[in-house]
C-alpha cells in the first residue's frame, strides 16, 4: 500500500483492496497507547494513518483506498464525507438509519459506531481506509476507547438484523464506492 503510493504516477489506476485480518489493534499516527485500556493477547501494531486506536478481526471488512484524490478533484474532507457517504448508502439498502458526528469521522447508528474511517494522504493519493462491523465478536473494543472515544459503543450488520453474506455486502459497498468517488467499472482495479 506505501509502496505502491510511493510509485504512482498520473497514469497508475485507482484500486480498491477488500480484506479481513486477523485479530489485531491498530494505532494511528496520533495515537494514544491511553487509549488502550485493558491488556490482552492481541497484537498492537503502528500505522501510519490518521486517528486514535482501532480493532480489525474477522467478520470484519477492511476497504483500503488507494485512490488519486487530485486526479478525481477530490480535498481530503470531501473524500471522507464520500466514504462516509457510501457506508450511509449501503447501510440504507437495509433500511438502517444511520448519522455522522462533526469531528469523529465515520458512520453511527443510534450513537454506536458501526464503520470507522482511518486515512493517510501524501501527493494528492491516499491509503489505508474504512472498516466495516458486519459479523464479528465485538468484545474487543471493550479493552479499548475506540478511536480514542471512551466508552463509545460499537455496533455490527448482524446486530441489527442483516444476516446477508458479506460478499454480498462487499459487492454493494463497492458500487456505492464507485458510485460516490465517481468511477465507472473501468477505471478502478478490485483486488481481491
Amino acid at each position: 500500500m506505501q509502496a505502491l503510493t510511493l510509485a504512482r504516477d498520473e497514469r497508475t489506476s485507482d484500486e480498491i483492496w477488500l480484506l479481513q485480518h486477523p485479530p489485531v489493534y491498530t494505532l494511528g499516527l496520533n495515537g494514544k497507547r491511553e487509549h488502550l485500556i485493558r491488556n490482552n493477547d492481541i497484537p498492537v501494531i503502528p500505522v501510519d494513518r490518521g486517528g486514535q486506536v482501532t480493532y480489525h478481526g474477522p467478520g470484519q471488512t477492511v476497504v483500503y483506498l488507494l485512490c488519486d484524490i487530485q486526479r478525481l478533484g477530490l480535498g481530503a474532507n470531501d473524500f471522507v464525507r464520500r466514504l462516509e457517504q457510501s457506508l450511509i448508502d449501503l447501510l440504507n439498502d437495509y433500511h438502517i438509519q444511520t448519522h455522522r458526528i462533526p469531528g469523529a469521522p465515520g458512520v453511527y447508528v443510534d450513537g454506536r459506531k458501526i464503520a470507522a474511517l482511518g486515512l493517510r494522504i501524501k501527493r494528492g493519493r491516499s491509503y489505508h481506509g474504512l472498516s466495516l462491523n458486519i459479523d464479528m465478536d465485538l468484545s474487543p473494543f471493550h479493552d479499548i476507547n475506540p478511536c480514542g472515544y471512551p466508552e463509545l459503543e460499537v455496533t455490527q450488520l448482524r446486530d441489527l438484523g442483516v444476516h446477508e453474506d458479506m460478499e454480498s455486502i462487499n459487492q454493494q459497498l463497492i458500487k456505492h464506492l464507485q458510485f460516490n468517488l465517481g468511477y465507472n467499472s473501468e477505471q478502478i482495479q478490485d483486488t481481491r
